[in-house]
């Protein structure tokens, strides 16, 4: 019989500090993320004294001491997804929900059409579709292969056009 856990107790200031500092010291965040994250812990611990936890000040101090950067944050998630072949869509919902303020998504998912294309080529590649696939598919298995696209944050323009590509026109330097 295993011994009952001791619920944890209430959060105070120097408690929420140190939650907040362990927090950012091992996962890369955002300010929106992190108020997020204390919030969740205060509603699960409680609050030990009467005034209610500043929360916006404790997330802008960290800001202020480059604890939290949301500008590093949103420029390495963008280039993380890029390698995996997402398209702009994708890499703008991830970074409108990890708190990335709306100018900086959108200068950041700013993506010419050539790069979109190769971008979708990338992501055709390593899930082995369109012009990859072993085989050529019936209409069943092209409409997953859309859905997949669609998913992935790809316009239905380039989605159409990798698909529509066949092994031999996949060009070497993969760019259009």
């Amino acid at each position: 019989m295993h011994p009952r856990r001791q619920p944890a107790p209430p959060l105070n200031p120097v408690s929420l500090r140190a939650l907040a500092l362990h927090y950012v010291g091992r996962f890369a965040t955002t300010r929106g993320k992190l108020a997020i994250y204390l919030r969740r812990k205060v509603r699960e611990r409680g609050w030990s004294i009467d005034e209610a936890p500043d929360i916006q000040a404790l997330v802008e101090e960290f800001a202020e001491r480059a604890y939290v950067n949301d500008q590093s944050y949103a420029e390495e998630k963008t280039a993380a997804l890029k390698r995996r072949g997402m398209g702009a869509f994708r890499i703008k919902a991830a970074l409108q929900d990890a708190g990335i303020e709306n100018e900086l998504v959108e200068g950041l998912t700013h993506i010419s059409e050539d790069e979109g294309q190769c971008l979708a080529l990338d992501f055709a590649r390593r899930r082995r579709i369109g012009p990859y696939a072993i085989s050529a598919p019936d209409d069943r298995l092209r409409k997953r292969w859309m859905a997949a696209f669609m998913r992935a944050g790809h316009s239905a323009s380039n989605a159409r056009l990798i698909l529509s590509m066949q092994p031999l026109d996949i060009p070497r330097d993969q760019t259009f």
